[in-house]
This record gives structure tokens, C-alpha cells and sequence, in this order.
């Protein structure tokens, strides 16, 4: 299985579809007279679907168990043709395309097995995923060109007596998203020099501006509080999300005190300084949090 232990749960919609054809209206008359020997055949496709998409882990290897919170079924009849549609929500950190897709065959397949007595000639076509929304489906914008800048705030990283990781742990996860870091550097644990730094980067116009680094509570970890200064629209429901996501690997994550808000027009971020804390901040706010630049435009998605 593909592991999925560092995503986020987003509301997930899918709907599948397949079309099942029959060779003459006599069995479509049957259908619709529910007198096909074997039963009602829409009523029996439509629970057979419902049991094929909670049960889709069970059957295609690769497919995660998760939670199905609603699930539809949908049949058009037109001509010879019954048109089948699946559809399947959930709130969880992959897709349902699949559930969905086996909900929508298992419904074809069902209908096959009870009209093959009277109808001779039946065919299932079409299997398909009509649409999906939730996840990398609704990441639409581009935000390559946001101006973007990483400063690490480490007394032993700017004094070369140890290797910057999480600054580069950060800039490689604002890369999977195209955006490339315009401005990268190291600075001391010192809050002339915090303050400095980020007065500056808003001069210049950065958009997106992420601290790493100081963010705990020992007595050179003043970050929060310098960048705190500076923020005149604060964001706390942003660093509360990770430090919701990072409780979930280690009950110290409660412990980090990162602030988040604009200064200006520049997005301020502080997190923290171990490689291990950046990742799991930036898998907690990215990308959802670039939204918020779309949003401070007066642009609605």
C-alpha cells in the first residue's frame, strides 16, 4: 500500500458509472414490471452496490480501508441502455474513485447475473470515473510565482558548527508545489537580527515568508516572539493546525509556540527548528494554506 500516514483528511467526493445494454425492450419491460424471475433487478443492483463499495479493500489489494460517510445510487434507463451512477463521499486522507468505480461494476455485474435467464445478448460497457473532487483534484492554482523566503534562526547553523536541515526540509516540500525559494539564509538567534531580517523581506515585497527555528521555550527561542511583534493580522487557527497535526506523532508538538499572521502583505510563518518538526508543519498547512493569498486578493475559489 502507498503509505498515506503523513496526509491530511479533506471532504472527498467520487462519482462512477457503467452502463449495462440489453438486446430487446421486452427485458427492459421486465425490468421496469420488476418481473424478472430473479427479483427486482434495480432494488437487488442498487444494495449490491452499496456492499461492494464498503467492502473495496477487501478486494483490490492496494485500496486503504476508509470510512464511507454517504453513498447513492443512481440508474437512467434510455432505450436498451440502463445507465448506472455511483457516487461516494467521505472525509478521510485518500480518494474514494475507487469505491465508487467497484460500487458502479458490482451493480452491472448484478444486473447481468439476474437478466442472463431471459436476455442472451447482455453487455456491460462504460466502467468510469465521471468525476472526483477533494484532495490534489481541487489544487488548481499556480502559485509558482510567489515570492518566498526560508530564514533559519540557529546560533550553531550560523556559526557553521552544524548543518542546516530544516530550512532545506522546508524548501523541498514548497517545491513539490512549484514554488522555488527566492531568498534563503541563516541568521543567529538574535532578535535585532530576527526583526531586521523581516522588516526587510517585507520591504521587498516577499509574499510568503517562513521562519525556522526558536520556536520552543528555551531561553534563546525568542522567534515567536519577534515575528509576534510584527504581525498585524494575526492567524492563530494556522500554527493550531500543526500543532493539532504534529500531537499526532508526539504529544510535544503541544510545546512549540509558532505564530503565524500578515505583516503587511507578507505571510509570516514560524516553525520549528528539527527537520522532523518542519516536515510535519508543512504536511499540516500546505497546500491548503496558500488559499489564504487568494483570498487576501478578494478572490474566492
Amino acid at each position: 500500500m502507498v503509505n498515506i500516514t503523513a496526509k491530511q483528511n479533506s471532504y472527498r467526493i467520487a462519482v462512477a458509472g457503467a452502463i449495462v445494454h440489453v438486446s430487446a425492450e421486452a427485458t427492459i419491460e421486465a425490468i421496469r414490471n420488476k418481473t424478472v424471475p430473479k427479483g427486482d433487478v434495480l432494488e437487488s443492483s442498487r444494495i449490491a452496490a452499496l456492499f461492494a463499495v464498503k467492502q473495496t479493500a477487501a478486494v483490490i489489494p492496494d485500496c486503504h480501508p476508509l470510512p464511507v460517510e454517504y453513498t447513492t445510487v443512481r440508474f437512467l434507463v434510455e432505450a436498451l441502455a440502463i445507465h448506472i451512477e455511483v457516487e461516494v463521499h467521505t472525509i478521510y486522507k485518500t480518494g474514494v474513485e475507487v469505491e465508487a468505480m467497484h460500487g458502479a461494476a458490482i451493480a452491472a455485474l448484478t444486473m447481468y447475473d439476474m437478466l442472463k435467464p431471459i436476455d442472451k445478448g447482455i453487455s456491460i460497457n462504460d466502467i468510469r470515473l465521471i468525476r472526483k473532487s477533494g484532495g490534489k483534484s481541487d489544487r488548481k492554482q499556480d502559485f509558482t510565482s510567489l515570492k518566498t523566503a526560508v530564514i533559519v534562526c540557529s546560533d550553531t547553523v550560523s556559526a557553521g558548527e552544524a548543518e542546516d536541515l530544516s530550512g532545506k526540509a522546508a524548501m523541498a516540500h514548497l517545491e513539490t508545489f512549484g514554488i522555488t525559494v527566492a531568498n534563503y539564509e541563516v541568521i543567529p538567534d538574535n532578535a535585532d537580527d530576527i526583526a531586521a531580517t523581516a522588516r526587510r523581506l517585507k520591504e521587498e515585497e516577499f509574499r510568503l515568508v517562513i521562519f525556522s527555528g526558536g520556536t520552543g521555550v528555551g531561553p534563546r527561542d525568542i522567534t515567536p516572539d519577534v515575528i509576534g511583534g510584527l504581525i498585524d493580522t494575526p492567524l492563530p487557527g494556522v500554527m493550531e493546525a500543526a500543532r493539532t497535526y504534529g500531537a499526532a506523532y508526539t504529544p510535544m508538538a503541544m510545546l512549540s509556540r509558532g505564530v503565524a499572521g500578515f505583516s503587511g502583505e507578507s505571510l509570516f510563518l514560524t516553525l520549528p527548528g528539527s527537520p522532523k518538526g518542519v516536515s510535519e508543519s508543512m504536511n499540516a498547512l500546505f497546500p491548503q494554506l496558500l488559499h489564504v493569498f487568494s483570498v487576501r486578493e478578494g478572490k474566492r475559489h
